[in-house]
């Protein structure tokens, strides 16, 4: 199916908390544009937005789902993001190539919070947004306590744009509070205009004055209006409301139920009226209105069952015909996207959010441009850091040599995963946002790449040191098995050097009794013993020098050298009190206030060293905690914080240090490393 050109386009991210409706109010949105005739529901698995087989299982979205349509003549295309902070990484990205975002919550004061990083990311990069508080039939606080909750999470102003009409507990209008004009909601129909209902004439007041007082901040004519107590007209309210939201200083909250379509079609209106141009985003990112060149972005990367390999992009400026050529690759095709419908189109505009198909190497945050010439920065969303962990092994060793293309692929999908051979434990492991998120990886490497996987939780990295020196170990290799034999003799001192020195080794022969050619085999034979030490680890921190020895004409040779350091080390590291060494990771951990004594809870339950917090300056309200945590506290560690905080605490980590385990502990671990008995 081929459509044509239209003129005049917004793109428009939907975003929230999980459960908030975000998927249902997509799908409202597309039936009252006509662009379906029938309404899907998240339960029964057949919305637009959640497409994925990964979200009809769960009934939750897990990744970004486009969708267009057209109202008042103008193309609009919804991006309905994932709610759960475990897929943020999708909606960030999204949210770099949208002219606004609606931002849906429940009208429950306890859950607000949660959108307080959500507002965060919105504000520091500058994305007009409009809040939409869904779910009101279920309302049981008072609409006035609703807004000042979330005025408490935002750090741009929210004005209400319209004041709800609630009889009982029912949702049945509202009130429009520029001009006045009171509705009531009809399911499946247009609200009609009733008379103003007397009994909320004192609230609507107080919420229209509220909202054009934090409109005339920005503008000193209807400062003075107010203050002369002249009724602005309407034309300048939306006029104020519109040059405002565009530019992110203030955020206009509508009301409705999504699944009745109740506010589906102000909020709609608004959205027309007042969210800004693409090319007025465009110029806030820096690319002039006159810049003809098609330069477009990334935003997301699908491998479809159906058509392969599709990259949702924004196209900046300029067109895109079929056939164009991007980065030097020609894409095989451009559609406009309504869930999993692909259609195709041959020419696209400035301002749209399209699909590319075949893009062979490009991936998610990609800037394309149809010249060679140097690129321009625009902003990426930055790159979320893994929090969780799992080793993973194909269940049939033959798809060992599938896994790393696989993997390769999955990260073009969801940047948010990574993946490493780690090089002690020699695991194979996955990392991502959490245990919902790797599931949904394993899932998807299953269903789309036939690779099931084995997993468990990643081996820590314990290493091994010594307390005491020993002066002198004394190693001999002989072996006679007819013809030339093999001999070597080496006398080795073993002594324990400063936390974080690592390894060294040193030789003070004298006369040549150990010649020069055998000296780096009588290394490689230390190392070698060193990589799984007398309690089963990796041994750090140690000196050895090779002091004396003897050697033979005929028999002696580097690898006679080699074995006989080996077996010098095997009888003397036991004798320097070998003690197990686990790593310790300094973590900073975001948490509201409130939260921050059951964060310095949940550090210490896990033997973490408090190195103090203290109020995080760009961000009201919420603490950064620093600690000393060991490695093997850490498994679980983000499903617990976030347990604790609202789904909302989060936390950067890097290696610091090692340092001895507790003797209580060391016991443990060595015998469920089938090592109790402390030897080899």
């Amino acid at each position: 199916m081929t459509e044509k050109v239209k003129s005049g386009s917004r793109n428009v991210a939907i975003v929230g908390p999980y459960l908030s409706g975000k998927t249902t109010l997509l799908e409202s949105l597309l039936f009252v544009t006509g662009t379906i005739t029938r309404k899907g529901n998240v339960k029964d698995g057949n919305t637009v937005g959640d497409s994925a087989a990964e979200s009809r299982e769960r009934k939750m979205s897990v990744e970004v789902s486009a969708a267009s349509t057209e109202y008042n003549d103008v193309r609009f295309t919804f991006i309905d993001c994932p709610g759960s902070i475990e897929f943020a990484q999708e909606t960030y990205n999204a949210l770099m190539g949208v002219d606004a975002a609606i931002v849906v919550c429940e009208p429950i004061t306890d859950r607000v919070l949660t959108l307080a990083p959500l507002f965060k990311f919105l504000d520091d990069w500058e994305i007009p947004h409009i809040v939409f508080v869904n779910k009101m039939d279920r309302a049981n606080i008072h609409v006035l306590d609703t807004l000042h909750a979330l005025k408490a999470v935002s750090s741009r102003p929210l004005v209400a744009h319209q004041y709800p009409i609630i009889r009982g507990e029912e949702l049945t209008g509202f009130i429009d509070l520029v001009s006045e004009q009171a509705y009531q909601y009809h399911p499946g129909a247009p609200a009609d205009p009733i008379p103003f209902p007397e009994h909320l004439q004192e609230e609507e007041h107080i919420a229209r004055a509220e909202m054009l007082e934090a409109l005339a901040n920005f503008d000193d004519h209807l400062l003075e209006e107010l203050l002369e107590d002249i009724e602005p007209p309407q034309e300048e309210i939306l006029k104020d409301l519109k040059l405002e939201l565009g530019a992110d200083l203030v955020v206009p909250v509508f009301f409705g139920v999504a699944e009745l379509d109740y506010g589906i079609r102000p909020l709609l209106e608004a959205i027309w009226r007042e969210a800004p141009e693409p090319e007025t985003t465009a110029e806030r990112r820096g690319i002039p209105a006159n810049h003809n060149t098609p330069i477009a972005q990334v935003l997301k990367t699908f491998y479809t069952p159906q058509g392969g390999k599709l990259s949702l992009v924004r196209l900046w400026s300029g067109k895109l015909n079929d056939g164009a050529v991007l980065n030097g690759v020609r894409a095989g095709g451009i559609y406009r996207l309504c869930g999993q419908q692909q259609n195709s189109i041959n020419e696209v505009g400035a301002g749209e959010i399209v699909a590319l198909s075949r893009m062979e190497g490009i991936i998610t945050g990609d800037i394309l441009t149809s010249e060679s010439s140097s690129k321009p920065q625009l902003p990426k969303a930055p790159a979320l850091e893994p929090v969780y962990a799992l080793a993973i092994t194909p269940e049939k060793r033959n798809d060992e040599v599938k896994l790393s293309s696989a993997i390769t692929k999955l990260m073009e999908e969801d940047p948010s995963l990574a993946w490493e051979q780690h090089g002690d434990t020699h695991e194979v492991i996955l990392w991502g946002q959490g245990e919902i998120h790797l599931q949904v990886a394993l899932d998807r490497l299953r269903r789309k790449y036939n690779l099931p996987m084995n997993t468990h939780l990643p081996q820590v990295p314990y290493k091994e040191t010594i307390r005491k020196a020993t002066a002198s170990v004394h190693g001999r290799y002989k072996h006679q098995s007819g013809g030339h034999g093999q001999f070597g003799d080496v006398f080795l001192e073993i002594k324990p050097l400063a936390r974080g020195e690592g390894f060294s080794f040193k030789e003070t022969i004298v006369g040549g009794v150990v010649p020069k050619q055998y000296i780096p085999g009588v290394e490689m034979g230390v190392r070698e013993f060193l990589a799984h030490g007398p309690l089963g680890f990796p041994v750090v921190d140690v000196a050895v020098t090779l002091t004396n020895g003897s050697y033979h004409n005929v028999d002696s040779s580097e690898q006679a050298f080699k074995q006989a350091a080996r077996l010098a080390m095997q009888t003397g590291l036991p004798q320097c009190e070998p003690a197990l060494l686990e790593p310790i990771l300094r973590i900073q951990v975001s948490t509201p206030n409130e939260f921050t004594s059951r964060v310095l809870q949940i550090l210490s339950g896990r033997r973490g060293q408090i190195l103090g917090y203290e109020g995080i300056p760009d961000w009201q309200g919420w603490d950064s905690v620093i600690a000393y945590l060991p490695q093997a506290e850490m498994q679980n560690f983000i499903v617990e914080l976030r347990s604790q905080t609202l789904g909302v605490g989060s936390f950067h980590w890097e290696f610091d240090h090692l340092q001895e385990v507790p003797e209580k502990l060391t016991e443990r671990i060595l015998t469920s490393n089938g090592n109790g008995n402390g030897s080899k």
